[in-house]
């Protein structure tokens, strides 16, 4: 478990509020810079951003607001559609989740048209969203009602899986768009084929609470996840229980998130502490974090679509990581 040696953020870019959601658009925006939506109370920001490994021309990080979104309350998580386009006529939809139980779909030309369709079902709080990766016409939501729900995008529920216990993370396959991840906070994973809606795989994590799970997009056959101290890691074809597992973080462990860039690099945050969080970025050929960092109220985590450059939202500030491979 990790004190000291914390590194600061490669790069930084101030906001004008506290950011409690993060997310980096895991699609091509059709251009050079990547999507990025942060949100807090009342707000979701859209921008871009291009970064110095990607453009030698620039100093850093050039970020650039694309428009402003009010949000009638806190936005407590977010996930962007493949629709997402820059390129031709501009297109923006992600969808969010608040304390009120309601999914928002938010759709926009960044112009003149700006839609928000409120999705209701869901009777507790909502811990995680996704669209369907592929055509991005549907979303899953997973709850503390003990339920995952399959939307459309005009709010209806086309599935609802029930669940043994609260609902924490869900993740959609990237080429098959029937299977879907599911994590429960008991400590079970379960895999679900949405024609059948049964499940077709289970894992164990042995402990509880799980806080936070994720599945490898770049190679399906690894699942991530953090329960209490720990993460976890399992090789889904071999065993139902986790191949590797190390304790992280001296509190509690907060979110679990793999790269997109490269297969065995993952992060993990620490529970919010009162004054700051800890980001640990893991890979697994190492004993020891390859960087570990922290952002004040620290909240959020995502990895850039390309690069192994990670974000977490802070106090009027993304603050990010990159890591060398």
């Amino acid at each position: 478990m990790q004190e000291d040696s914390s590194r600061s953020p490669s790069y930084t870019v101030t906001c004008e509020d506290y950011v409690h959601v993060v997310e980096f658009s895991p699609f091509s925006s059709g251009t050079a810079a990547s999507l990025l939506a942060y949100g807090g109370n009342q707000y979701v920001v859209v921008g871009t951003c291009l970064f110095q490994e990607e453009d030698m021309e620039i100093e850093g990080v050039e970020f650039n607001v694309l428009r402003a979104f009010h949000h009638e309350l806190r936005v407590d998580a977010l996930a962007w559609s493949p629709e997402s386009r820059l390129d031709r006529i501009p297109n923006i939809r992600f969808c969010t989740a608040a304390a009120d139980r309601k999914l928002r779909l938010l759709t926009s030309d960044l112009q003149d048209r700006h839609e928000v369709k409120v999705m209701e079902g869901h009777t507790s709080y909502i811990n995680h969203l996704v669209f369907e990766p592929t055509e991005g016409k549907q979303i899953a939501s997973v709850s503390d009602d003990h339920t995952c729900r399959v939307w459309d995008l005009d709010g209806n529920e086309s599935t609802t899986l029930r669940l043994r216990s609260p609902g924490i993370s869900v993740c959609w396959h990237p080429e098959e768009a029937f299977k879907l991840m599911v994590a429960e906070k008991k400590g079970t994973i379960r895999f679900y084929d949405l024609v059948t809606q049964q499940a077709i795989l289970s894992l164990d994590c042995g402990q509880s609470p799980l806080m936070s799970a994720d599945w490898c997009l770049t190679n399906t056959i690894k699942v991530g996840a953090v329960a209490g101290n720990d993460w976890l890691i399992w090789d889904i074809t071999r065993s139902s229980y986790p191949q590797e597992k190390r304790p992280a973080h001296i509190d509690k462990a907060r979110l679990f998130k793999w790269s997109r860039a490269n297969e065995n690099l993952f992060a993990t945050t620490g529970c919010p502490g009162k004054i700051s969080s800890q980001l640990l970025i893991h890979h697994l050929g190492h004993p020891q974090p390859v960087t570990i960092g922290s952002a004040t109220v620290g909240s959020g985590l995502s990895w850039h679509r390309t690069l192994p450059l990670c974000v977490i939202g802070g106090d009027r500030k993304l603050c990010f990581w990159m890591t060398e491979m």
